[in-house]
């Protein structure tokens, strides 16, 4: 349920990209209008609004509102890349403060919990991570500015979530290679 909830906004701006005829500001009020209902559905379903979607919301009404009041299409498309490169400042600046790093959190929580990694292995995992949101920002950048608006519309839902999946799914099954059963921090892990 939290996919299609997740890619869910970004899926109504693909739709009425085509649509409404490849009209980029229709799509943008569109995905504007779908963040503010994701934010709705995140207080109603866990009472409060998940971080990344706080995050990607602010970042969609903000450069959303300059593509739209400015008329340039740049604002938006450079959205996925702030978003990522945020996120993957995140993960570096959890890699020095605190005890769990951001991926430590996001996979053991996805995982059920009952992972049990060494730390070592938790911090490779997290500079992966920040690495990987880095280059897709970087991505996006290349798509955004080098290609057609049509291709970066498509790029931005099938390239980045397949990209994100892909990713998500290796990372998992990395992790669970080197899994155990005993608790991190023991002589066995």
């Amino acid at each position: 349920m939290d996919f299609v909830l997740d890619i869910a906004p970004v899926a109504a701006f693909v739709a009425a990209y085509y649509l409404r005829g490849h009209d980029i500001y229709a799509a943008t009020a569109t995905l504007m209008v779908a963040m503010a209902l994701l934010l709705v559905a995140d207080l109603l379903r866990k009472r409060r609004i998940s971080p990344m979607h706080g995050l990607s919301a602010a970042l969609v009404f903000a450069l959303g509102a300059a593509t739209l009041i400015l008329h340039n299409q740049r604002f938006i498309q450079w959205k996925p890349t702030v978003f990522f490169w945020i996120v993957s400042l995140v993960f570096v600046g959890s890699a020095f403060i605190g005890k769990r790093t951001v991926a430590e959190q996001m996979f053991s929580a996805a995982l059920g919990g009952e992972v049990q990694v060494p730390a070592r292995i938790w911090r490779i995992v997290n500079w992966h991570a920040a690495a990987f949101t880095l280059l897709l920002g970087i991505a996006n950048l290349l798509v955004a500015f080098n290609a057609p608006q049509e291709i970066w519309v498509n790029f931005k839902f099938y390239g980045l979530s397949i990209a994100t999946f892909v990713f998500t799914a290796l990372e998992a099954a990395w992790l669970m290679k080197r899994s155990s059963s005993t608790p991190p921090g023991s002589p066995a892990a």
